[in-house]
């Protein structure tokens, strides 16, 4: 009996710690939708403005009420044209291009306070998401802007969202993510970054690009109930 007792203490603390209800053995999958937009050299400059689609699936393992561990690979399409800025350099270029982009993210989604699917009562909650993030995306060139390859980097994740649980199995979230990458070339700049091409600098090598992922997510989640740990 005291060894039973002994391994149920054990597993209680690998979920948290006493006094806590773990999620240890709670997980979810589901999906994502929504639209992009890109941040850079060419086209808008506002933060939150989707023009291409974007979807892909999300896994979720919850080890406690306030946090997760979290899995997703999106797809989405950038689009940008400058006829759409208000910048009248950007008017007078009249650039535009489109770009496939895939992530694979890994990452800690934090829970605002303490959210528990399993009360049976609706509950919502804000949450935020940071992680690490591998993009692949189509190397453009000028003049057309012409896919010519693909190419890799990677990105910081920086999404804010809010979830509300459907009874006790499913969980609707709607998320707003920017991720900052490591490169300038997503709209093809970077290779002739500091040129000149039809007498207006195209390229900043100070700043790297920035896209937008905007969309609601729908995860159905499984597995055992907290343990509860009293002592």
């Amino acid at each position: 009996m005291r060894d039973k007792l002994n391994l149920f203490i054990v597993f209680c603390l690998l979920g948290i710690s006493p006094m806590v209800k773990s999620f240890a053995q709670t997980y979810e999958l589901g999906a994502f939708a929504g639209g992009a937009n890109y941040i850079g050299d060419v086209g808008d400059t506002q933060f939150i403005a989707p023009a291409g689609p974007t979807f892909g699936g999300i896994a979720k393992w919850n080890r406690s009420n306030r946090h997760a561990f979290r899995l997703t690979y999106l797809v989405g399409q950038i689009i940008a044209d400058d006829l759409d800025s208000k910048d009248t350099r950007r008017l007078q270029r009249g650039f535009s291009f489109e770009n496939t982009l895939s992530e694979l993210s890994l990452g800690i989604e934090y829970t605002f306070w303490e959210f528990d699917l399993h009360e049976g009562a609706p509950a919502f909650a804000p949450y935020m998401y940071t992680g690490f993030t591998y993009t692949w995306y189509d190397a453009l060139v000028l003049p057309l802007f012409d896919p010519v390859g693909r190419e890799t980097t990677y990105a910081i994740p920086m999404v804010l969202g809010l979830k509300k649980t459907l009874g006790t199995k499913f969980l609707i979230g709607v998320e707003i993510g920017a991720r900052y990458s490591f490169t300038d070339g997503l709209d093809g700049s970077a290779i002739i970054s500091d040129s000149q091409v039809n007498n207006v600098p195209f390229g900043d090598t100070t700043n790297n690009d920035w896209y937008v992922f905007t969309g609601v997510t729908l995860t159905y989640a499984f597995g055992r109930k907290p343990c509860y740990c009293n002592f």
